[in-house]
């Protein structure tokens, strides 16, 4: 996509219209509101989960519900303000009994998630559990976890979806370690960038 996409033509608040929008497949027979991504559109770091819950099916916002909040504890203890980030999902909608999205689902919302790739344009791209590491990278979810992958020219970084996180209490320090580990690349990445 990136050879062919002209972002000239096309913004963010486009793609919100177009995701709210939406009938491309039937998770939107399901949904109470489609769930575009959110936060600063030239964000250094974008988040990708999987796919919206209960709350974000409510709210229509990303990662706003109990997983949210262990997303926004992990930034604030990394020091990152969530306004200056950019949060979505693989699908916009929330799959019933909040299963995994199915395969023609994934690909029924790509054209969305490309699209905000391609505006944002972030220096990392933050892959939050294995649905959305295995729809965008090829290769093992454990070896990819707490790493940094570059692949198309993007770097790719996998950790834990914070809901899984809810669950398993013991991985809570590791999932904050990999959103600091995020944070010191940017700010290396930036002091590069200003010598």
């Amino acid at each position: 996509m990136d050879s062919l996409y002209d972002a000239s033509n096309d913004s963010i608040s486009k793609v919100v219209e177009e995701v709210k929008a939406c009938r491309r497949c039937r998770l939107a027979e399901y949904r109470s509101n489609a769930v575009p991504g959110e936060g600063a559109y030239n964000s250094k770091i974008m988040f990708i989960g999987e796919a919206p819950g209960r709350t974000e099916d409510t709210l229509a916002r990303p990662f706003v519900g109990s997983a949210g909040k262990v997303l926004d504890n992990a930034l604030a203890r990394a020091g990152i303000d969530r306004a200056s980030v950019y949060i979505t999902n693989i699908v916009k909608c929330r799959p019933p009994m909040n299963r995994r999205p199915m395969k023609d689902e994934i690909n029924s919302c790509m054209p969305y998630l490309m699209r905000e790739i391609m505006l944002v344009n972030p220096k990392i791209i933050c892959l939050l559990g294995r649905t959305a590491h295995d729809t965008l990278l090829k290769g093992s979810f454990r070896e990819h976890m707490s790493r940094y992958v570059k692949r198309d020219g993007r770097l790719f970084f996998t950790t834990y979806h914070p809901a899984y996180v809810i669950y398993n209490n013991k991985l809570k320090e590791i999932f904050i370690r990999d959103i600091i580990s995020i944070k010191k690349m940017v700010d290396a990445m930036n002091n590069n960038d200003n010598d």
